[in-house]
């Protein structure tokens, strides 16, 4: 009964075991040959991402101590500006009204120097920050999507970065 079941739908035992052998063919040439090299490509670009991450945090602390040590120059500047204000107050009390307004005069403009200087200082640390994070974005996307970037895509991409990074 079952052979007169399997000849009226058309089945064949040796069909039927042919297209298992066929399947385990093609399902093994599609794991060795499509399956192994897409998933090492994918595990490749999981890796250069994760790199590019590790990049954008050494960025962020780089950034973070550039910060630091524009606040320590303020902070110096200002000590210093106001121990010369103070010096310069304790030396006018002793000299006439005019010899007073010298020297807070004087010790303004220092004031203003370090500012200047420290401003000056925290932009140029800024601006080389900005270059080598536009350096690395455009590296890393040269990496992570595996293509050459001529030099408007690389410009581009670190206007970008530049912008995104402007406080």
């Amino acid at each position: 009964m079952l052979h007169d079941t399997a000849e009226t739908f058309g089945w064949s035992w040796q069909l039927f075991l042919s297209q298992v052998i066929s399947f385990c063919i093609v399902a093994f040439l599609l794991r060795r040959y499509a399956y192994k090299p897409v998933q090492a490509v994918l595990e490749e670009r999981r890796k250069k991402i994760e790199e590019g991450q590790l990049n954008v945090e050494k960025i962020k602390k780089e950034l973070a101590e550039a910060e630091k040590r524009y606040q320590e120059i303020v902070a110096k500047g200002n000590a210093d500006a106001q121990r010369m204000i103070d010096e310069a107050k304790e030396s006018a009390a002793h000299l006439s009204e005019r010899k007073q307004q010298e020297a807070i005069v004087a010790a303004e403009q220092i004031i203003a120097k370090a500012r200047e200087a420290a401003a000056l200082e925290h932009e140029r640390t800024m601006e080389g920050l900005k270059r080598e994070v536009g350096r690395l974005v455009v590296e890393t996307t040269a990496k992570v999507t595996g293509k050459v970037l001529d030099p408007d895509d690389q410009r581009r991409l670190q206007e970008e970065s530049a912008r995104q990074l402007a406080w």
